[in-house]
């Protein structure tokens, strides 16, 4: 794939921005080693930022993950704990479409913001492809003529959580299993694979860059968060895109790390899914209910991933719906 190995991180200064920078600068581009360059063994694997030694003045981060392809990572809180949302753009010929959003307005357009040095192109088609809050909740800054593509099942959610929020955009057009679209000289790929972290995931393929920007159904480093989730079919799910033609597996939180680093990553995901998936049955089948596993349950590695404490309980919760059958169709 064109320029995997040869990633740039912008280094782009909303302060610059508001002065009036020129979208052609390329004094904003900076050549020093990024996180795709980081040799495998000198890499820490862990989604949080600061024992990776960054500080929060590192981002946001835009990586160029091949000509005019571009991830955007930005620190959000979780109580105590930081780590990064991922979002996604690709600039064609003609217009901008952006995969994911922020999780407010003003992060949403600080994205924006950094988007217009990269080029001058609007945004034109924005993909929901996590119809949670923080991916979607600054979807407003977004233009008022901008295509908004989501599942049917996200479409859903996000009519729901427009009654607390008049302003959130609605989708204008529904992927239930796979639309292409030919922008500016591009070819783009929304594809549902089918349920996992959601029940609407999305996924933004480019079959020409074999890039694949899975949101969060792929949590680099970071416990499965299960509140929406379909455990067994995650797990599946994952399986559906570890058997296409892609080389890089962009993931919604966690950072953007060499190709080959997210793909071993993803299976490690998976594992981890599997994990918390066979430690609540574990419990279930030997007659404990849910509290108590929740008090004695333990996950071996995950223990030291981001947000353990914070959804663990959460994700054994989900488990036992699925064993016990009592699921909702659409979380």
């Amino acid at each position: 794939m064109a320029n995997r190995h040869t990633s740039i991180t912008l280094l782009l200064s909303l302060a610059a921005a508001g002065c009036g920078a020129d979208s052609s600068d390329t004094s904003k581009l900076n050549g020093d080693e990024t996180a795709i360059d980081i040799p495998e063994d000198q890499l820490i694997r862990t989604a949080n930022p600061y024992a990776r030694g960054y500080t929060d003045s590192d981002f946001p981060r835009i990586q160029e993950l091949a000509p005019g392809v571009y991830s955007y990572e930005q620190l959000r809180s979780a109580g105590d704990e930081k780590f990064t949302t991922v979002s996604m753009f690709v600039v064609t010929e003609t217009s901008v479409l952006v995969a994911d959003g922020q999780g407010s307005i003003e992060e949403t357009q600080r994205m924006i913001d950094h988007i217009a040095v990269v080029t001058d192109k609007p945004i034109k088609d924005v993909v929901v492809a996590s119809d949670h809050g923080d991916h979607t909740a600054g979807n407003s800054a977004f233009p008022s003529d901008a295509r908004f593509w989501a599942h049917p099942t996200s479409a859903s959610a996000l009519e729901r959580m427009a009654q607390n929020s008049a302003a959130l955009p609605m989708a204008t057009d529904l992927v239930a299993d796979r639309e292409v679209l030919q922008l500016g000289g591009r070819e783009i790929h929304l594809q549902f694979l089918g349920r996992a972290h959601t029940g609407g995931d999305l996924v933004v393929y480019l079959p020409k860059e074999k890039i694949m920007f899975m949101s969060e159904a792929y949590l680099h480093r970071v416990f499965p968060a299960m509140r929406s989730a379909f455990p067994s079919e995650w797990v599946d799910m994952i399986e559906v895109a570890q058997a296409m033609d892609v080389d890089m597996y962009v993931p919604g939180h966690g950072f953007v790390d060499h190709p080959s680093i997210l793909k071993d990553e993803l299976e490690v995901f998976q594992g981890a899914i599997r994990a918390v998936i066979e430690e609540a049955q574990r419990w279930h089948e030997e007659g404990f209910d849910l509290q108590d596993a929740i008090a004695g349950a333990t996950f071996g590695s995950l223990e030291t991933w981001s947000l353990r404490e914070s959804q663990g309980d959460r994700a054994l919760q989900q488990v036992f719906a699925e064993i016990d059958g009592t699921l909702p169709e659409a979380n």
